[in-house]
């Protein structure tokens, strides 16, 4: 069923190397549970990350898309704004900010708020660095930490967002940030200057670029940053991904996903 398989051998998840569909550990390099259940040959498919980039990219694009049809008599076609979903919205479906976490109490918008866009050409830009970016931290740290990386650098970004006032924002920069991050300290973990360099040298162009634009969020880009770059040293990319990260990562979807349904409930119902 589905392309499980039940017996034989299989490709170890972490390291590559031959181990017995059914191993608990993998003799080689230790990941726990090699085979995954049987399942390791399709989620290979899916590239080193697992599917997140997939499920980044096209939840973002569904959330965006919804909340366009949402409230289409306020849609915003103008300037950098174009194709912009209204601010209703916005605050609908999780945008966070100074206004939604402490004037409305939606503390938990710090989560929803990376997975929402404004304007086509937001998301597109965030989309095209989720792909470069996301398969990268995947190969350093493990797809599990990976999603906590994204999970906690988005929080902590638009915590620091909301505690300077910023009033409503959102969008996956933050996270991405926060990619960098960690892609700086793995860097200096693991002795790849090149990579640590690369990572400070885009993220520092980027932070530079958003000084010049209006309505960039940068107390969330330099947020998310100190958060990846936390979560980079709690998990430390030498170590194998283990049974613990990987329960991590599914409750950070797992409560990424409540945020939006529940904003949506109360404001929709309100």
């Amino acid at each position: 069923m589905l392309g499980r398989k039940r017996e034989g051998s299989v490709v170890c998840r972490s390291c590559g190397r031959l181990v017995g569909v059914n191993d608990q550990t993998c003799f080689n390099c230790g990941a726990w549970n090699p085979g995954l259940w049987g399942y390791a040959p399709l989620f290979q498919r899916l590239g080193h990350d697992l599917g997140f980039v997939q499920i980044v990219t096209v939840g973002c694009a569904v959330l965006y898309v919804v909340m366009l049809v949402y409230d289409l008599p306020g849609l915003r076609t103008g300037g950098l704004s174009f194709l912009a979903p209204s601010t209703q919205a916005m605050v609908t479906f999780g945008a966070s900010g100074a206004i939604p976490v402490f004037q409305f109490g939606f503390w938990w918008t710090v989560l929803s708020a990376g997975w929402l866009h404004g304007g086509v050409l937001h998301i597109l830009f965030n989309m095209m660095w989720v792909r470069q970016l996301a398969p990268v931290t995947a190969d350093v740290y493990g797809p599990s930490r990976l999603v906590l990386i994204y999970t906690i650098s988005s929080a902590v970004g638009f915590t620091a967002s909301s505690v300077a006032g910023s009033p409503l924002t959102l969008g996956a920069s933050a996270a991405l940030f926060g990619l960098f991050g960690a892609l700086v300290w793995a860097g200096h973990k693991t002795g790849s200057s090149q990579l640590g360099r690369q990572a400070m040298t885009y993220a520092g162009l980027l932070f530079i670029f958003g000084l010049f634009f209006p309505g960039v969020d940068n107390f969330a880009h330099a947020g998310g940053f100190v958060g990846g770059l936390l979560s980079g040293m709690a998990l430390n990319p030498l170590q194998r991904e283990s049974l613990s990260t990987l329960i991590g990562a599914l409750i950070c979807l797992a409560l990424t996903t409540l945020s939006i349904v529940v904003t949506f409930f109360i404001v929709a119902t309100s």
